[in-house]
């Protein structure tokens, strides 16, 4: 087995994309040496996988979704808001061709939420205006523009079809073509607060319903018997469910469970056993086995729009208004009848508009309870169109058009409505939100005034808001925040800062950047990229990162500025992926040339029981090759890299390398005899420590002064440098030792995976993230104070599952009478009315004085300033100290003209001397 260097691109055939009356000017082929400086084909090129682009989407949905993806055309009909966040994430994601379908010219409400277009361009064809800034997302994919009318010869070229904003007549006839044609269907519309959702992909097969990967267990026991029982190791739960298909390999003694195809399990018997088929003629189990999960196809039957209609199957995104999407299924349809009669929506707020609206629904649905707060609702929303709604429920679209093509991923089957009318004014609804409120005012705005009026409009212009991180979630939060118009007023600002620079495989998921924005920094990109969208944002970038070392940029007057802070930043430390086999590199040079790692079988513990049993698995050297491929990946990239420890050069010529190796004898690995292994960790550490040995290595090195002048350099661990032999040294040690093992081998792709932490990411769920959470952003803005306001969202968008919760309240304490929870605290003026400090005595009087509390212990950080254990000289010298000095004079760091408060903990007893908990001091002094 080879482990040199995988291809960057993995190739695919395929036929040309269809063309509408528009396309990106591109090449019509575009061949390997040919790829432009930027990194990337042009458009129309032979399909590719480029796993530098794709990397981390790749980890998501796997090669052969992404073959199957790249052989798809979409067309998308319906340039508004939401039309463009689906083309948008499907033109990131990689799919053959997407065409732009509208036939309407751009207006002025479309720039509420249409990121792509531009004041200049009101009165062109949305299509034709938002391609050239799409088809620069991706060069991979071709993408084209039609302003022709839909019909069944436009239709019948794709692979799917996405309508938005689309009349219900238009999707019927749409839905019988696509249907009966084998094409796949999504139709998607948001209205305000409002989102629906259909899909309608004929009779599909899901190659993989979850995404997870597939369990594995060690096998202890297998049952002869009809039906066979199987144990697996008690150290871990198998995971298995009823039904679930599993297949075997290792087993000993019962060899025909190696052979045997996928086998289901009829029932899970236990954490740790399950049952199988009829083993009765089976050999006698003896030891070993590992048993695999096997994900089998799962075929799914949609019904087609027309029938859908009429018998709806709803998913249910949350459970606390379990009864509405039955409601909103009527009320789009009845949505749909007044404005196909009116010509036009519902005006927004207007009571004769709604009360028709409500009516028509009700002629639709005799005999149906009908909820006619939230169908008004609706109609008062009908002409919203607010970016964050877009974003999520694009993002959902865009991802049932990723199942639709790969196969990967459980879709939604097939209705999925969705309202966020948590987001309303909490109080006095009815007048603040007026007719003369939400009035169109021939602004980019109106959309988002349509819903929550033109005050609260000025309000968001208003804002100052901080964005921490400029990558894909940063991107999506800038540009949600230009399109709500978040500090684009005269008093409003928004700071961006990102320390980082560019990098291509950025360009997969954060689609502000372009190629030829690789290697320059985010924030700047990120703020050039917005202001684009919306020339009113007040926005400024920064470099610097958040922290102690940065204290003087951000300091206490630029964070009392501002109105909020958005975390735009991943947490990596809770999403770690542990290094696993690939982390032991110490003995895989050890295996690989016969070391300490590889011992005789059978060994015996210090009980004199075998050591290789159970879940340990024997390891066996192996032979060096010097014309073994693998052999000669781990020397090139082990020597490059002691080569630049060193600072010397180095050899990229493997023929020469290789032909000196054919002259290395290398030893033949003799175990040693009779070894018996400590289990006990402490014994068999202490059985490695050999003290002797170590003070002769030790007397060995030589002096520093022996070695005056001389310099070793160290190296940096760089996962996306092909160059570097830093990820061809993993791949080569980790294969040697999986060699050792007998473990199937890791190509580069998951290697890197791992070795990098990678964590796996897709613009869809990135998208539909962060609409969310500039739903959360309204209710702060508008000042919700309800809990029951608030959302928790958790979505898996494989599954599909959407959950939302409120929040948990904060605990609440008391000392005395007080109530209070961590948002609140002590607030001390430090300096007195006579210009002086406060003293320490003072401080610990003020609070025996204020808040009947005695203080028993002050810290500030990690330094402990008062305690009522310390040393009667040090209290008697720290008394009369102004507090600044105190924590300067221990924290050994000098306080800067930029701080103006200090945190300081408290341990405190009340008048019974019991100690109780208060909240911490926030001392000013400035």
């Amino acid at each position: 087995m080879s482990s040199s260097p995988l291809s960057k691109k993995r190739r695919i055939s395929g036929s040309e994309p269809p063309t509408g009356s528009n396309r990106a000017p591109v090449p019509p082929s575009v061949s390997p040496s040919a790829t432009p400086t930027n990194g990337m084909a042009k458009n129309g090129g032979e399909a590719e996988i480029d796993e530098g682009l794709y990397s981390r989407q790749l980890y998501v949905l796997g090669h052969e979704a992404m073959k199957r993806m790249q052989t798809s055309n979409v067309l998308v009909s319906g340039l508004r808001g939401l039309g463009v966040e689906v083309a948008k994430n499907l033109v990131l994601g990689g799919v053959k061709s997407v065409t732009l379908h509208d036939p309407h010219p751009a207006a002025w409400p479309d720039l509420a939420s249409q990121f792509y277009l531009r004041e200049e361009d009101v009165g062109q064809n949305r299509a034709e205006a938002t391609l050239p800034r799409l088809a620069e997302l991706n060069s991979y994919v071709a993408v084209s523009s039609s302003q022709e009318p839909l019909s069944q010869e436009l239709l019948a070229a794709f692979q799917v079809v996405v309508l938005t904003n689309s009349a219900l007549e238009e999707q019927l006839w749409v839905g019988d073509f696509c249907h009966s044609h084998g094409i796949k269907l999504v139709v998607a519309d948001t209205r305000g607060l409002f989102g629906q959702l259909f899909c309608d992909f004929d009779d599909m097969v899901v190659t993989d319903t979850n995404g997870e990967q597939p369990l594995s267990a060690m096998v202890s026991m297998v049952t002869k018997g009809c039906p066979g029982e199987v144990t697996c190791l008690d150290e871990a739960r198998h995971g298995f469910e009823t039904g679930d298909f599993v297949t075997f390999t290792e087993v000993e003694g019962m060899e025909q469970l190696n052979s045997c195809g996928p086998v289901e399990i009829p029932g899970v018997l236990g954490p740790y056993t399950f049952s199988i088929g009829d083993t009765s003629d089976f050999g006698d189990y003896v030891r070993g086995g590992i048993v695999t999960q096997v994900k089998m196809p799962k075929h799914i039957r949609f019904k087609r729009l027309r029938e859908s209609l009429v018998e709806p199957e709803l998913m249910v995104t949350d459970f606390a208004k379990a009864e509405r999407p039955p409601m909103l299924h009527w009320g789009w349809q009845g949505l749909h009848r007044f404005m196909a009669q009116r010509g036009h929506a519902p005006r927004p707020r207007h009571q004769g508009d709604a009360a028709e609206m409500v009516a028509l629904t009700r002629d639709l649905a005799p005999g149906v309870e009908l909820d006619e707060k939230l169908l008004q609702e609706l109609a008062f929303q009908a002409t919203g169109d607010l970016a964050p709604v877009n974003a999520f429920i694009g993002g959902l679209a865009a991802q049932e058009v990723m199942k639709a093509v790969s196969g990967k991923f459980t879709p939604i089957t097939q209705w999925l409505y969705f309202d966020a009318l948590e987001c309303l004014p909490e109080e006095n609804k009815e007048t603040v939100l007026t007719e003369e409120q939400c009035r169109p005012r021939n602004s980019r705005y109106d959309g988002q005034i349509a819903v929550f009026g033109a005050d609260l409009q000025a309000k968001l212009g208003a804002q100052k808001y901080f964005v921490v991180g400029a990558g894909a979630i940063g991107c999506e939060l800038l540009k949600n925040f230009a399109m709500m118009g978040l500090g684009c007023g005269p008093e409003g600002s928004i700071t961006v800062t990102d320390m980082d620079t560019i990098e291509k495989s950025n360009l997969n998921r954060q689609f502000l950047f372009r190629p030829w924005d690789v290697t320059k920094l985010k924030s700047e990109r990120a703020a050039a990229a917005v202001r684009a969208m919306n020339p009113s944002l007040r926005i400024t970038s920064r470099p610097e990162r958040v922290g102690p070392e940065t204290e003087r940029v951000y300091d206490d007057d630029f964070f009392e500025a501002l109105d909020g802070v958005a975390n735009a930043l991943d947490n990596v430390d809770a999403r770690e992926h542990p290094l696993g086999a690939l982390g032991a590199m110490g003995g895989v040079i050890g295996g690989f040339i016969g070391g300490p790692h590889c011992v005789s079988p059978p060994q015996k513990t210090n009980s004199g029981t075998l050591f290789w049993s159970g879940p340990k698995r024997c390891p066996h050297p192996l032979v060096f090759d010097p014309d073994n491929p693998l052999h000669l990946d781990y020397v090139m990239a082990a020597a490059n890299l002691f080569a630049q420890s060193y600072g010397l050069g180095g050899s990229r010529d493997r023929a020469a390398v290789a032909e000196l190796l054919r002259h290395v004898r290398v030893p033949p690995f003799a175990p040693k005899a009779g070894v018996r292994i400590h289990v006990d960790q402490e014994l068999q550490s202490a059985a490695a420590m050999d003290d002797g040995r170590l003070e002769e290595l030790k007397a060995a090195l030589p002096s520093p002064e022996e070695l005056r002048g001389f310099r070793m350099y160290p190296i940096d661990f760089e996962k996306d440098d092909d160059t570097n032999f830093h990820m061809d040294f993993i791949v080569a040690a980790s294969n040697l030792r999986a060699e050792n093992y007998d473990i199937p081998p890791a190509d580069r792709h998951k290697s890197k995976l791992i070795a990098g932490k990678i964590i796996p990411a897709i613009a869809t769920t990135t998208a539909a993230v962060v609409g969310l959470g500039c739903l959360e952003l309204l209710k702060l803005v508008q000042g919700h104070r309800r809990l029951g306001s608030y959302k928790n969202g958790f979505l898996n968008l494989a599954l599909p599952f959407l959950g939302f919760s409120e929040p948990i309240a904060c605990p609440r304490n008391k000392y005395y009478e007080v109530e209070w929870t961590l948002w609140d605290r002590f607030e001390v003026q430090g300096l007195q009315p006579d210009g002086q400090e406060m003293t320490l005595r003072q401080f610990l009087a003020y609070f025996k004085r204020e808040h009947r509390l005695e203080i028993t212990m002050l810290s500030q950080g990690v330094s402990m300033l008062y305690s009522f254990f310390m040393p009667p000289a040090k209290l008697r010298e720290r008394h009369d100290q102004p507090m600044t000095e105190i924590v300067a004079r221990v924290s050994k760091k000098k306080l800067g003209r930029h701080v103006k408060a200090l945190v300081f903990e408290l341990c405190c007893n009340d008048d019974s001397d019991a100690d109780i908990e208060v909240p911490y001091v926030r001392y000013s002094i400035r």
